[in-house]
Order: structure tokens, then sequence, then C-alpha cells
């Protein structure tokens, strides 16, 4: 049954996106909020985000620094406390066995109780937008990493040589979902949502700030949310505690 989850905050998240900047559009609001509550915030950036320019002057070496850079400030407003930075090209991304066997290391590493990524099932978003290939991959290679790669001992077992035990993620949360069953109230993280956002000039403009107010008033319309974010999520394991 839809529903908010006004009092939900688990004791540990992971946000796996493709790009920088990902996570600031998808879940900035309800990161930070959960953040403020003394959640401990992963954000996995599968690529460098190296192609995401116009200017002829730009090099993917150099983009790479600058977006690193931006999305570490982003993070600081929103409260995140670790990244990972997998240095995959933009771009190029295709779910292959490497690429969810460096997923679900990272997951056993960080164990997170919730993981956030793309609905990887939605290609359309609107009329106008066609969701990028490497979202669709991040959280199609997310998904598989979590259930059941991360859960399960004998695969890749070169995983447990090098320490990393099996984990079991509680909840995923999609954003970008055609089908939400959940609604983050983020009316009081909405300015900082915003402020990370503009962290990002080297890929957007300040009318982003406003743009992302509209996309919050539409989530939450219908909701009796003035702004929300929205998310279709499993719960994979029960937790008494936090549920």
């Amino acid at each position: 049954m839809p529903s908010n989850v006004e009092d939900f905050v688990p004791p540990s998240a992971m946000v796996v996106v493709a790009h920088p900047d990902d996570a600031e559009f998808m879940v900035a609001g309800t990161i930070a909020r959960w953040a403020a509550a003394g959640c401990e915030v992963t954000c996995v950036i599968i690529t460098r985000g190296d192609k995401g320019s116009e200017d002829p002057q730009m090099t993917s070496e150099r983009l790479t620094i600058i977006r690193e850079a931006e999305q570490r400030a982003a993070g600081a407003i929103l409260g995140v406390k670790n990244y990972e930075f997998m240095g995959y090209p933009d771009g190029y991304l295709v779910h292959t066995l490497e690429l969810r066997r460096d997923v679900t290391r990272i997951i056993r590493r960080h164990r997170p109780h919730v993981l956030l990524t793309f609905d990887p099932t939605n290609r359309f978003f609107s009329d106008n937008y066609v969701n990028h290939p490497d979202h669709r991959v991040a959280g199609d290679v997310a998904l598989d990493a979590t259930f059941p790669t991360a859960r399960d001992r004998l695969t890749f077992p070169e995983l447990l040589v090098d320490g990393y035990q099996p984990w079991k993620v509680r909840q995923v949360w999609l954003s970008g979902s055609a089908e939400p069953n959940v609604w983050v109230d983020i009316g009081p993280t909405l300015e900082l949502k915003k402020k990370a956002l503009l962290k990002h000039p080297s890929q957007l403009g300040p009318d982003v700030a406003d743009f992302a107010e509209e996309m919050a008033r539409m989530a939450g319309a219908g909701q009796q949310i003035q702004h929300a974010e929205a998310f279709r999520r499993f719960i994979l394991e029960q937790d008494p505690v936090h549920e």
C-alpha cells in the first residue's frame, strides 16, 4: 500500500549511481534527512562522468578531477560520510560479471541496511527524456549485486579470500520508478538538495534549483506532501528494530 515513511531512518544506507550529480537529483533530500538523524551514508559513483562536456578544450582526464571535486562538495552539504569512486568510463557502462563483483565487494565492505539506486526498468521518464543507458545499467547491476550476490557465500569466492564476508541488505529503494510505493517528505531538506545540485557547475546551471523544487512538488502531488522524493521500496529482510 502506498505510504510515506516519515519516521523511518536506517542505521546505514548506500546510494549506487552512474555519474557524479545523479545522487543529488535522485535521493538528496532523503539521504540528507537520514544523515541528519544519524544514518551513515555511503555514495558509490560507478563512472568517472568524464564525457559530460561540450567544451572543445576539455579533456576526459581534467573533467574526471572536476567532477569528483564537485561530488565531494555536494556530499558535504548532504552529510555523506563515505565515497567509492569506481572509475569506470562514462557512457560505456555494461553489466558484466566484473562490474557486479566490484559492486558486491563495496556492498560487503560497507554493509548497508538500505541500498538506493535507479529503477532499471524505467527507460522513458517522460515524452522528452530517455533514461541514460548508464543509469539503467547501474540500477541493474546494483540490484543483482544486492540480491543474491552479496548474500551468497559461494558467489565470487575470491571476495572471501580478501576478507569480504556475505551481507544481506534489508531494503532496496528504487528512484525514478513508474510504480512508487513510498514517498519521503523532503520539505525540511529541499534547500540542501538545491545547494548540493548547485555544487555541480560543470553540468548544471542556476536554474536547476527551480527544476528540483518543481520535481519534488510533482513527486508529492496526490500524497498530501508539498515536496517529496518517491521510491519503489522492496523489503528483502525484516528488521524489527528499524522497519
